[in-house]
């Protein structure tokens, strides 16, 4: 109701200034041709033969119309965006905001409108941007992004684990080291997820990244693996290690390894499995990114090394680790695969019998976790109380605000 009213008052006011620029235009039309049918008239001229290939020349024609019509198209065709009176919100503040980076907005930058670059987008997020924020780029021709009070708060929760205050402040909000952000339909969630990582990947922290949680549990080959009792996907482990690198190669080359234990093996993507072997060690003095090379050069190793990254990352101390799940609520209910049971029946097989979901779904651990639901990929709605989450790490996201609807209209109004 609130977005309604405020984009049919915006519409309302752009409409009425339309319609009076038109009226203006139709009352100088009609003033240019009473003057010319009151004035005295011009003996007319004896008509003479025209010779042949010689276009006549009626007696209307002239400059005066003409001219007329090209500079009122031009008033029409104007683009309203060249109106530097629309960079300003109705109560005079400026509709986009001055700060140079994610990392030092504020309060006064709420509710107006920050300038990206996609390169830059691209190059921290390579994993892949939100189909949201790739839409809002495309409809509106521009790379901006409405700057939430809800965004700040999720960003300013994870800046005082790393940093806490000082001073103690009992009014400030409980600070959360594991977050479920929830709410309705296309509120923003992936969109503050994906900002967050930016932001959290700007301060230097190393971010275990997940744009899209839904392709773990759907697609590729499935193998059950009798050492763990639990399904192998090793198309999806890959792509799993692949994306770890786009972003994050610089850092693993830096983080050595710090469990020696081998790797359990499985089958391979339509290789099965690897003869005489069915684990694999990892030399001493390997890094992380060792350990990710092992299981892009080995399929059979892929989820594994999958696991064994997951178990890694809960050790590094020199960084701040950040793991981000979108569509995490994917893996809570069941996955695209079944097992057979008998020659007719099939049992299908929950997103927590997948060992790369295993691995990483819970949030019952000290590491820095935030995980976004999407309610677009026709999963179904959840119980308040979840497997393997804090009772109180689920985060309502809102929808706009007044104040911000107002923002968002004034945007588009450009």
């Amino acid at each position: 109701m609130l977005h309604t009213r405020a984009l049919a008052s915006i519409l309302f006011n752009s409409v009425t200034k339309r319609q009076t620029l038109i009226s203006t235009a139709s009352r100088t039309l009609a003033s240019s041709s009473s003057s010319k049918s009151s004035g005295p008239k011009a003996p007319k001229a004896k008509r003479k033969g025209n010779l042949k290939g010689q276009p006549s020349v009626k007696a209307d024609d002239g400059p005066v119309a003409e001219e007329f019509n090209l500079d009122f198209d031009d008033h029409i065709r104007e683009p309203i965006g060249h109106d530097k009176s629309l960079d300003f919100l109705p109560n005079g503040k400026s509709l986009f905001t001055q700060a140079e980076s994610i990392g030092v907005l504020g309060r006064k930058d709420v509710n107006t409108y920050m300038n990206f670059s996609l390169e830059e987008l691209n190059a921290s997020l390579p994993e892949g941007l939100p189909a949201g924020m790739t839409k809002e780029f495309e409809e509106t021709k521009g790379n901006y992004l409405l700057v939430r009070q809800s965004f700040l708060e999720l960003r300013d929760n994870f800046r005082r684990v790393v940093e806490p205050p000082l001073q103690v402040n009992s009014k400030a909000p409980k600070v959360r080291k594991q977050i479920v952000l929830d709410g309705p339909v296309s509120c923003g969630k992936s969109i503050a997820l994906s900002m967050l990582v930016h932001w959290a990947r700007s301060e230097g922290w190393l971010v275990f990244y997940v744009p899209n949680g839904r392709k773990w549990t759907h697609g590729g080959f499935f193998y059950k693996n009798p050492q763990t009792d639990l399904w192998d996907t090793p198309i999806q482990a890959t792509k799993i290690l692949q994306d770890f690198l786009k972003s994050n190669e610089a850092q693993s080359q830096k983080l050595p390894c710090q469990y020696s234990d081998p790797i359990p093996i499985g089958e391979g993507a339509g290789v099965g499995m690897m003869k005489g072997a069915d684990s694999m060690a990892m030399p001493e003095g390997s890094t992380l990114y060792d350990l990710v090379q092992t299981g892009l050069r080995y399929s059979q190793a892929a989820v594994g090394v999958v696991v064994r990254l997951r178990e890694e990352l809960s050790l590094v101390k020199d960084i701040p680790i950040l793991f981000a799940i979108d569509q995490y609520n994917s893996w809570f209910t069941f996955s695209e695969y079944e097992e057979p049971v008998t020659v007719r029946s099939c049992r299908p097989l929950h997103a927590r019998e997948l060992a790369t979901v295993n691995a990483y779904r819970s949030m019952m651990h000290n590491d820095m976790m935030v995980g976004a639901f999407s309610h677009s990929t026709a999963v179904g709605r959840l119980r308040q109380e979840l497997p393997d989450v804090p009772e109180d790490a689920r985060v309502m996201f809102p929808r706009y605000s007044w104040d911000e609807a107002i923002a968002v209209c004034s945007y588009y109004r450009r």
